[in-house]
């Protein structure tokens, strides 16, 4: 497995891009109207506009840059027009994204005279001419070993633990064997299975930082007065057969495959190195992809029982389920189908690099039905008041 290879995009430092996207980033909640005004006339760009962007503090104020900046530098990114209506944190924002040697263009209100339609005249004018000369960019040949995995899984059911899951964590050791990155997040489904992961901890101290993290997010709930047996599993997971939030996570961790945890980081952190990460992080979907595609993540493995449309949109999200009733009803939700694996008709073993290929041809720029159908969002988390 590791001798696979796709086409991706090679950006000056040395990543690869398995998407050319336009991201039109609006970092103030001002200039969010600017941006999806201009991203409606480009076609295929990205827009992520940040609803916050003045008086946010402490932990909220450092999440924000490192998941916006990190979304600018997501090797998908291809160049970034980024917009906003503070100049100094404009201009940060800006210097951090470009020393990746991507094309960047920053704009304020301020330049503009505090004219939003004059900043989307300048904007959409910028965002021409990189659209421009991203279509000129073309793909070439990349090991296996350049990807950067993320695994997630949303609206579970038993197939999701039994199958979908340890498919993803097959392909996760294959990346992982190969020299490349993989990541899963969704902190509090690690609850009841911290003595697993310690486990496969590389050392004492990524043994620590795992129970450490279920710990403030179990303190965190009972701080709040949130019975965790009443709200994880939710009822969609209930109704389809899980039972216990220690039997979801069972399922939930297989997603890691079996390699060594190297480290747990935080949301929107970069791992250091290659290998298996886990990172402290919620566990609602949207916001737990959008912390690994700011990480770094080029593609996601999003596995399903009941079915669950949301996918990122910066990077693809490959849909895979296990469950004959799923797959048969959102036949154009679901990429990926183990069905037959469900039923007992084929080894779980043997579907595992029909995924991978998948993954290598979405990679190489097949569509999902995710990208297909536009259903891509990012979340960015808020913990705290502004001032």
């Amino acid at each position: 497995m590791s001798e696979r290879s796709f086409q991706g995009y090679e950006r000056p430092d040395g990543s690869i891009g398995v998407r050319n996207h336009l991201l039109i980033l609006s970092i103030t909640g001002l200039t969010g109207p600017t941006a999806r005004r201009i991203g409606r006339s480009i076609p295929g760009a990205r827009v992520f506009a940040m609803p916050f962007g003045s008086g946010i503090v402490g932990e909220d104020y450092d999440l924000h840059r490192r998941s916006l900046i990190g979304l600018g530098r997501n090797p998908n990114v291809g160049a970034v027009l980024l917009i906003g209506g503070h100049p100094p944190q404009v201009a940060e924002f800006a210097q951090t994204i470009s020393e990746t040697g991507k094309p960047v263009v920053a704009l304020t209100l301020d330049e503009c005279g505090h004219d939003a339609l004059t900043l989307t005249d300048r904007g959409l004018r910028a965002a021409a001419g990189l659209a421009r000369d991203l279509s000129r960019q073309r793909r070439r040949p990349a090991p296996l070993s350049a990807l950067f995995v993320a695994g997630e899984c949303g609206r579970s059911d038993p197939s999701s633990g039994l199958v979908s899951n340890p498919l993803v964590g097959g392909v996760v050791d294959a990346v992982v064997d190969s020299g490349g990155r993989a990541v899963i997040g969704e902190t509090m489904e690690w609850f009841g299975t911290v003595h697993l992961l310690q486990a496969r901890a590389a050392d004492p101290s990524v043994a620590e930082a795992i129970s450490e993290a279920v710990r403030r997010r179990e303190d965190a709930a009972i701080a709040a007065g949130i019975d965790l047996l009443g709200d994880n599993p939710g009822p969609t997971n209930i109704e389809a057969g899980l039972s216990t939030l220690e039997e979801k996570a069972l399922g939930a961790i297989a997603k890691g495959g079996s390699r060594p945890i190297q480290g747990v980081i935080g949301m929107a952190e970069a791992p250091p190195g290659p290998g298996l990460w886990f990172m402290d992080a919620p566990a609602y979907a949207p916001e737990s992809m959008t912390g690994m595609v700011a990480a770094g993540a080029q593609l996601v493995l999003f596995t399903t029982g009941a079915g669950n449309s949301f996918v990122n949109s910066i990077a693809p999200t490959i849909k895979i389920s296990a469950n004959p009733d799923s797959v048969d009803r959102l036949n154009s939700q679901i990429d990926f189908e183990a069905t037959q694996v469900f039923e007992g008709r084929r080894n779980l073993a043997d579907a595992v690099p029909d995924l991978l290929d998948l993954a290598m041809e979405v990679a190489s720029g097949t569509m999902t039905f995710g990208e297909i159908l536009d259903e891509g969002e990012e979340v960015v988390s808020r913990m705290g008041p502004a001032l």
